[in-house]
């Protein structure tokens, strides 16, 4: 038996697969690298508000460079290594090859863009560097990918966590000792490449370097096509506003607008990436086809608690900005805190759709959401072409606004109809909770101070949610269908 793997399990006993220590270990390697990331970032900010943009910029393109070349490749991974008669060392090379050649295409194509965008040589050459490191980083996940199938996550977790402590560390030692900033954009070429040569020594090379055929490359390519698609439109038209904001704001621009969206937007990727993709998602895919009702219940479940918790996280925000804003990035993005008020508004757009998109995938509608998504990301371009020259920081928020807002009623409000996932009574529920919220927090400020009232607002919602919510209780989950 190989050590690394899972022992059996007898079919008596309840199934333990160590979920949980596996999951622990990745996470805390990921937060391990994110309060990494938010503290250089944060230094970074309160050293050079202009400095912060082009990184942000920087970082912008590079995450629209590493989604091309994953390419939704890593889903198939999964299903190739777990294959009992497949050879894994053959599948590792196809996916390799296939990454290879998109993040090739993709990083000629950045060089092209910055070129056309006439960046000044020091931002180009600073922008391409990271985001070359950013690109790379969808060749480790392939590795990665191949360890979580052979159940070794907690090796994984360990080759993250010294990855950024050795890029990060670098990139602080560069900032203190006043090194160009061209050498601390180094910081994540040096992360990833841990990353690489890690996952990669892990895994093993042995017979990697076998040429797969070119039907199998093709077969791969067709069959994450769409999925592929909806990734790098999604990335395009959440991060198009930033390249018009760089030019038409600057780098300065850029920085005040990256402030208040990592926080808002951080507050949706948790929830769309550990609670309703690594949750929901795949009880939506395992009862559409043998218990639709379930299927319904879970997503009026998760409606009710994300909506409920982004009412309470967008008064937050909303009313703590010029607080918050200041205490994290410093004194000199003051236009952040009145971008932050306007922008809490796509956590309840972004909770919305994000459920309504993975009820379609799990309904095989997948091709609608594209369809939604070429829309979307075409209203984008035109928006922030008309309107960002104009007013390039109010342009570059309601871009963004606007287009998550009409993806949210349009793709939602299909789900709605099709399966009535939020009925009108607890549509009613979540206006009256936010109506009552405002108005106890405003009516609150002329009695108490202002942390006091919003206290009183968010916990009074918290209440009344929950008392409708127990008077009003879900169906019970019926035994699936055979």
């Amino acid at each position: 038996m190989d050590p690394r793997q899972d022992p059996p399990v007898s079919p008596d006993s309840p199934p333990h697969h160590r979920i949980f220590s596996k999951l622990a270990s990745l996470l805390s390697a990921r937060w391990f690298m994110e309060i990494l990331q938010a503290i250089f970032f944060i230094y970074l900010a309160r050293v050079s508000t202009s400095t912060y943009g082009e990184f942000m910029l920087a970082i912008s393109l590079g995450s629209i460079l590493r989604l091309i070349t994953e390419f939704g490749l890593n889903l198939p991974l999964v299903g190739f290594l777990s294959q009992k008669d497949g050879d894994p060392q053959e599948f590792l090379t196809q996916i390799l090859i296939l990454k290879t050649g998109l993040l090739t295409l993709a990083y000629l194509g950045a060089v092209g863009f910055v070129t056309w965008q006439q960046y000044s040589p020091p931002l180009r050459q600073f922008t391409l560097i990271i985001s070359l490191g950013m690109g790379l980083e969808a060749l480790s996940t392939t590795y990665f990918t191949a360890l979580q199938v052979q159940g070794r996550q907690p090796l994984e977790g360990k080759i993250r966590a010294i990855a950024a402590m050795v890029g990060y560390g670098y990139g602080f030692a560069t900032l203190l000792g006043g090194a160009p900033y061209l050498a601390v954009a180094l910081f994540k070429p040096l992360e990833t490449l841990i990353n690489l040569v890690g996952g990669a020594v892990s895994v093993g090379l042995k017979g990697m370097w076998r040429w797969p055929s070119l039907a199998g490359l093709g077969a791969t390519l067709r069959r994450v096509f769409i999925f592929a698609i909806l990734e790098v439109t999604a990335i395009l038209f959440n991060k198009a506003n930033v390249f018009f904001l760089q030019r038409y704001g600057g780098s300065e621009g850029v920085a005040q607008y990256s402030a208040t969206y990592q926080i808002v937007d951080g507050v949706s990727a948790i929830a769309a990436n550990l609670i309703l993709q690594s949750i929901l998602f795949p009880l939506f895919v395992k009862f559409w086809d043998v218990d639709r009702q379930e299927v319904t219940r879970l997503a009026r479940m998760s409606a009710r608690w994300l909506l409920s918790s982004a009412l309470v996280l967008m008064i937050f925000l909303a009313a703590e900005s010029d607080r918050l804003i200041p205490l994290i990035f410093g004194p000199n993005f003051g236009e952040a805190v009145w971008l932050q008020r306007y922008l809490v508004i796509t956590i309840f757009f972004s909770f919305l759709h994000n459920i309504a998109g993975f009820l379609l995938i799990s309904m095989r509608l997948e091709r609608l959401l594209v369809a939604v998504y070429f829309v979307a990301l075409a209203f984008n371009l035109i928006f922030c072409q008309l309107v960002i020259p104009q007013t390039p920081l109010w342009g570059a928020a309601l871009a963004i606004i606007l287009t998550k807002g009409g993806m949210a009623l349009v793709t939602f409000g299909f789900i709605q109809k099709r399966l009535r996932v939020f009925p009108l009574q607890d549509m009613l529920v979540v206006a009256a909770a936010l109506v009552l919220g405002l108005s106890l927090y405003w009516g609150g400020l002329f009695v108490l101070r202002r942390g006091w009232a919003l206290l009183a607002a968010v916990l009074v919602m918290i209440f009344f949610l929950r008392y409708c919510w127990r008077r009003n209780p879900l169906m019970r989950p019926r035994v699936p269908r055979t």
